[in-house]
């Protein structure tokens, strides 16, 4: 099926509710002529994750879906010339619902998940993230394909080889249990659904990226390299990842030059290499001091080898990490 004609148009923006909103899905679904097993093929031939599963799932209910499986599916859909309308209206009817009280977080054993609004699913609307409305879409990084991933030893291009003496720094650890404030030290950064999995070094899926970059592996496969969180004040840090035969390497968002939000570490430690860590329901968000968006697992992907990415800050649960020393 190709794009929609112009006389199918479709607009979600007469949405008056979450119910409605998902009415203008299903309609959307039904012009473009695909079943969801073709969507999900499509979207993963455009880069996307979506999974039929999920989107037969989001059409039975009527709470809003997440930004990054709305944008597959519309681009998916054929309309994928006004994504940003989707997302917009979506934003809208968001943030027209009152939140509703914290409930226990799924996957997050006795900690707890932020106040979701019972209509939308969607957390309250607080900081910068979300007022700020970067106008990167969600989907437009995420890594095509569920591919076998082969973990190599990281190459000498995305290390750096410091000389010696640079190495190993000294510190206290950070605790398990986020603060405020967490100190720093040798620590392993989890994604909060998956405790058992640390990001880590590895590759991207597609193959797109000759160098590594940061992904989820059992933590058990990931002693190598050693994760240091160093503190460099105002609330930001940097995460050095120190290899026994490259050296030192600072995690950075990487530009559209190369794999565009995905992290890889780099040289030099003095540029891109800043995060900001905000508590969130019992784990941090990882935020980078350059741009507007979150830290999360490519695709919402739970299984290893997912990539870590930048992406839109949505509340989500795979935009949440613990911090533990390690």
């Amino acid at each position: 099926m190709g794009e929609l004609p112009p006389h199918e148009d479709l607009s979600p923006s007469g949405a008056r509710d979450a119910a409605g909103f998902i009415a203008a899905m299903r309609r959307l679904k039904e012009r473009s002529g695909l079943t969801f097993r073709e969507l999900e093929e499509r979207a993963a031939r455009r880069g996307d994750v979506l999974a039929r599963s999920t989107l037969a799932d989001v059409l039975r209910r009527t709470s809003l879906p997440r930004p990054e499986v709305l944008a597959a599916f519309v681009r998916a859909c054929g309309d994928g010339e006004r994504v940003d309308a989707w997302l917009d209206a979506r934003d809208r009817l968001a943030a027209a619902r009152p939140a509703a009280e914290p409930g226990p977080a799924h996957g997050l054993g006795p900690e707890t998940a932020p106040a979701r609004d019972p209509g939308t699913g969607d957390p309250p609307r607080t900081g910068t993230a979300e007022t700020a409305r970067p106008r990167r879409r969600p989907g437009a990084r995420t890594v095509a394909g569920a591919i076998t991933l082969t973990v190599a030893v990281l190459a000498p291009v995305a290390w750096a080889l410091l000389p010696d003496g640079s190495g190993v720094p000294d510190g206290p650890v950070s605790s398990a249990a986020p603060s405020l404030t967490p100190a720093g030290g040798w620590v392993t950064i989890r994604p909060a659904r998956t405790p058992e999995l640390c990001v880590t070094d590895g590759r991207d899926r597609a193959g797109a990226y000759g160098s590594a970059v940061a992904v989820q592996l059992p933590c058990a496969r990931a002693t190598v390299p050693r994760t240091y969180l160093e503190p460099t004040g105002e609330g930001l840090y940097r995460i050095q990842w120190h290899h026994p035969q490259h050296g030192k390497g600072c995690l950075t968002v990487m530009g559209a030059d190369q794999i565009k939000g995905m992290l890889e570490p780099r040289r030099d430690c003095a540029q891109g290499t800043l995060f900001r860590l905000e508590p969130a329901a019992g784990a941090f968000r990882l935020r980078p001091s350059t741009g507007a968006g979150c830290v999360g697992i490519a695709g919402d992907d739970t299984t290893a080898g997912a990539e870590a990415i930048e992406e839109r800050c949505t509340g989500a649960a795979d935009q949440r990490f613990l911090i533990r020393a390690g």
